[in-house]
């Protein structure tokens, strides 16, 4: 089958005859993205597919691959699959909210290709391409992922994830096209010197590589014969700055409702790398247990306002409750500190075996619950207790009136507390759900969760105002003999509560 498509020259070309496994093509608009996925998959590939976020967002495909591919094949709209005339399939596929990427599992395709990069979370990205292979060993099995530089937090992870050739401070940069190689050991994501394969705790692993091809409008020179560069021109900054020129480092703007501040976690965890643990007991873990699937059961140890690495359990190491109790117990140790477990869904079984261990030392945490709480300057009041804990944790991390809240070094953990999002409802401030932040990820923000509850104070319903007076009291033992002079029966009837 002959082909009428053909490669720009320059870097589209490139980024065609590139021996990378994992390809990341683009930064600014209009460097032919698209056409180079379409023509990668119809010229040089048997079994591809396409995705795109939302279905609705692969029309512009399916139209241009009309005109592209059309007169060599049929389209079957309910498949979403063009088959061509020498055999060749292209299926066209979306993964819009968290977990539809399992749809895929299992299905084998010798091109994975992504199409507006940015928009896919981490996880997605990751599990889908997990899924790349062929029955031909002839065949050529890679990724090529296409997309401008992320307007918000919510992208960051690709800047991490190709590094050497978009973060600038990163200690050993590459040149665009150049091949490096990665692989996962002890569950992180690791540069190797090349792809040489090593053996590593009894197993033989083989690294892949990765490049960075960036184009610009200037590379098209369709798009440069319509005017197009004269629209980029015209956008405001930084939106500007990331189309025109692809600068993966004009500001990620924060979104308008984003509940805690980039630049504030940023700072908490400056506060860390430039730190160290105080010499403090063991203030409280938070634990968020696994739902199962691909979540992780997650435990974060707090020392006064220093949180320490976190410790992260695949859910398969914790399939009761009285497996998280163990992990709980391993790293408390001695100490005679708080546990607070969230206690929605399968948390219930890991508070009910902690509780036979260290009684009333471990606190159930129920994000529904109602709160009568109010922020620090008693203005702003919550639906529930999960927007109360979060807030409170917005509050403490504020670099001019916080509490100097020092953070591990993690950037899921980052992307985690960077997530919710909130809206003032007139029952007072509320927080989207797990679930619709997972959906936006494209994976559960177990870390981010676990950190929220290592900080939380657990109160009675309609106690919140004594717990905050017996919080006084460690500062101020003067102002508490007052206050149970003044009110001694109300703070006799709370502890008898207690």
């Amino acid at each position: 089958m002959s082909s009428s498509w053909k490669p720009l020259s320059g870097p589209q070309t490139v980024a065609l005859e590139s021996d990378a496994d994992i390809l990341f093509y683009g930064g600014a608009a209009g460097g032919g993205k698209t056409d180079l996925l379409i023509g990668i998959a119809h010229t040089r590939h048997w079994r591809s597919i396409i995705f795109r976020r939302e279905y609705p967002q692969l029309k512009a495909i399916i139209d241009r691959m009309g005109e592209v591919v059309d007169e060599f094949g049929k389209f079957n709209k309910s498949t979403m699959t063009w088959t061509l005339e020498d055999g060749r399939t292209i299926e066209l596929g979306a993964v819009q909210h968290s977990g539809d990427e399992k749809k895929y599992q299992g299905r084998p395709h010798d091109l994975k290709a992504f199409d507006e990069l940015a928009h896919f979370g981490e996880l997605q990205f990751r599990m889908l391409c997990g899924w790349l292979r062929s029955a031909d060993p002839l065949q050529r099995c890679r990724v090529i992922a296409t997309g401008n530089p992320p307007t918000e937090s919510d992208g960051e992870w690709i800047i991490r994830f190709f590094a050497p050739w978009l973060d600038r401070a990163h200690a050993h940069p590459a040149k665009p096209g150049d091949l490096r190689w990665f692989t996962t050991l002890d569950g992180k994501d690791t540069e190797v010197e090349d792809g040489t394969p090593f053996e590593y705790k009894g197993e033989r692993i083989v690294p892949k590589s990765r490049t960075f091809i960036p184009a610009r409008v200037e590379d098209n020179p369709y798009y440069m014969a319509s005017g197009y560069k004269s629209t980029l021109q015209a956008l405001p900054e930084p939106l500007r700055a990331k189309l025109l020129y692809g600068d993966f480092h004009a500001g990620l703007m924060d979104n308008p409702y984003q509940l805690i501040p980039t630049e504030w976690v940023e700072k908490a965890i400056k506060r860390f790398e430039q730190g160290k643990k105080p010499n403090v007991l063991l203030s409280c873990i938070g634990v968020d247990v696994a739902r199962g699937g691909s979540d992780k059961t997650v435990l974060t140890l707090r020392y006064d306002n220093w949180f320490d690495l976190q410790r992260v359990y695949a859910g398969s190491a914790t399939p009761n409750g009285d497996a998280v109790a163990q992990l709980v117990l391993a790293v408390r140790g001695i100490s005679r500190c708080k546990v607070n477990v969230d206690i929605i869904g399968v948390g219930t079984s890991a508070f009910d075996a902690l509780q036979r261990h260290i009684g009333d030392d471990v606190q159930a945490l129920n994000a529904a619950q109602g709160s009568d709480a109010r922020d620090k300057r008693g203005q702003i009041t919550f639906v529930n207790k999960r927007a109360e804990w979060w807030w409170t944790l917005r509050d403490a991390l504020d670099p001019e009136e916080g509490d100097d809240i020092a953070l591990p070094p993690d950037r899921e953990l980052l992307a985690d507390l960077v997530a919710p999002r909130y809206r003032l409802t007139s029952r007072g401030m509320l927080i989207e759900s797990k679930d619709t932040i997972s959906k936006r990820l494209g994976r559960s923000p177990d870390k981010g969760d676990s950190l929220v509850y290592a900080h939380a104070v657990c109160t009675m319903p309609s106690t919140g105002f004594l717990d905050y007076y017996e919080s006084l009291a460690e500062k101020n033992r003067l102002f508490f003999v007052f206050f149970c002079l003044t009110h001694a029966k109300i703070v006799e009837i709370h502890f008898l509560q207690r």
